[in-house]
């Protein structure tokens, strides 16, 4: 017997909809006549009155027109911008429920999408869940003549104009509106993403969370950039700890952000930060995770599920500049980074010479090309910790580890989804998902990472 279909509704049609669960991306998951329904803002048992903005044959999008009956975890949202800007997604949840929320999402997609049958721990939060983030990429346009600088609306590629963000660093609003000051002040050429012409893209700066030292980048569509004399001097009188502006270019029809050159246009090519105490060198293209307090909770419970005693020989896949490789290093016999960016490659090395640590040598290379040229040199790793993009492993990479079989396995994750693929291969070549612990990185917003305890059954 064949199920009757749901038919389609009508745009802009109005509708009641209780909401009974939430997707992974934080919408409220609601039904219309059998139809699944998703609508922006809205939490588990609430009563909602919703317009319909998109309509297809199996599910359909609205947005909010009136909550009937609120949650009694909805909050008002702290920022002013909550309702405009894409950066954050939950705001409008206490904290409590967002780190419930994640906890859930990470336990659905091991059991739907992996099958994974393990024990998922709460999700590890902070105390203070604001002003945790030491970088930011925020796009520039103009509208009505005016510089706009901020991050993109939900959804879209509208810019939101911001005078402040609450989960960046204090450090980074200054630098945001110094150069949005120095644009409109001496009219500098602005990119145009649709007929790519324009100099300035985006503008990107890191903070050292522990030091206060600040790296301003601009990226930009060509190498001549006028008035620079102009920013240094405004950076260097309003911001304490600007060491250095880059200029980024990026001269490709392209949304990936940041170009592979870069030119020092003040100061040097790096700053430093801790994690502990291990001091780190960051250069404008380094992966450096951007909630450093969490980070340290991370690593350490990354460095629990190695469970080293001093003996092992470690393998550091997608090792970047080093983090996670330079906490192994301090108890393992021997660790090896593997990373295919070479620049991170470099800062690696020199992270570990600047921390007098010797027992760790880095690869420059794909994962999948490396570990077997490893194993030919007949280096038997005992434990293999990976910590892939959100796309997560490579099967190819996935493959390499099943073949040279390490005794554990420990997954840093930013992406559940992809998490749970993962071990479900390596679950089918003989391995064991021990334990999960959820990580709160991102508060704020629906992203959540993961440390996962993996044996060799």
């Amino acid at each position: 017997m064949k199920h009757k279909t749901a038919s389609r509704l009508a745009i802009d049609s109005e509708h009641e909809v209780l909401i009974e669960r939430m997707a992974h991306e934080g919408q409220g998951i609601g039904k219309i006549n059998g139809l699944k329904i998703f609508v922006e803002g809205a939490m588990i048992g609430e009563k909602c009155r919703v317009k319909i903005t998109k309509s297809k044959k199996h599910y359909a999008i609205a947005k909010i027109i009136e909550i009937l009956k609120p949650s009694l975890d909805r909050i008002t949202p702290k920022c002013m911008y909550a309702n405009q800007c894409g950066g954050c997604h939950l705001q409008y949840m206490s904290y409590e429920a967002q780190l419930s929320f994640k906890t859930s999402k990470v336990k659905d997609s091991l059991k739907r999408i992996g099958h994974i049958d393990t024990e998922v721990y709460e999700t590890l939060g902070m105390v203070e869940p604001w002003h945790y983030r030491n970088k930011s990429q925020y796009p520039v346009g103009r509208r009505n003549n005016n510089v706009v600088l901020g991050f993109y609306e939900n959804r879209s590629h509208d810019i939101v104009d911001l005078e402040n963000c609450l989960i960046q660093h204090s450090l980074i609003d200054k630098v945001m509106l110094t150069v949005k000051d120095w644009l409109e002040q001496y009219h500098i050429s602005i990119y145009n993403e649709l007929s790519h012409e324009g100099l300035i893209r985006h503008v990107v700066i890191k903070v050292g969370y522990k030091t206060g030292v600040v790296m301003a980048i601009l990226v930009a569509n060509g190498k001549e950039i006028p008035f620079i004399d102009r920013l240094v001097k405004m950076l260097g009188s309003k911001i304490q700890g600007f060491k250095c502006l880059i200029l980024n270019v990026n001269t490709k029809k392209t949304n990936v952000i940041m170009g592979e050159e870069n030119i020092v246009l003040y100061g040097r090519t790096y700053i430093y930060d801790y994690i502990g105490d291990v001091k780190f060198r960051i250069s404008p293209l380094s992966f450096f995770q951007v909630n450093s307090i969490q980070m340290e909770a991370l690593y350490k419970k990354t460095l629990e599920y190695a469970g080293l005693t001093g003996s092992e020989t470690v393998i550091d896949l997608y090792c970047g500049i080093g983090t996670i490789s330079l906490f192994l290093a301090k108890k393992a016999k021997r660790v090896y980074g593997i990373e295919v960016v070479s620049q991170a490659i470099d800062d690696a090395r020199i992270n570990a010479e600047i921390n007098g640590i010797d027992n760790v040598g880095f690869i420059e290379g794909a994962a999948e090309k490396v570990m077997p040229k490893i194993a030919e040199r007949g280096i038997k790793p005992d434990v293999i910790v990976v910590d892939p993009p959100r796309r997560g492993c490579d099967e190819k990479t996935l493959e390499a580890i099943a073949r040279v079989s390490p005794d554990r396995v420990v997954y840093v994750s930013c992406n559940p989804a992809t998490l749970a693929r993962d071990l479900r291969y390596l679950e089918d070549r003989g391995y064991k998902t021990e334990e999960v612990q959820p990580v709160d990185m991102f508060p704020q917003t629906h992203h959540v990472e993961c440390v996962i305890e993996i044996q060799k059954v």
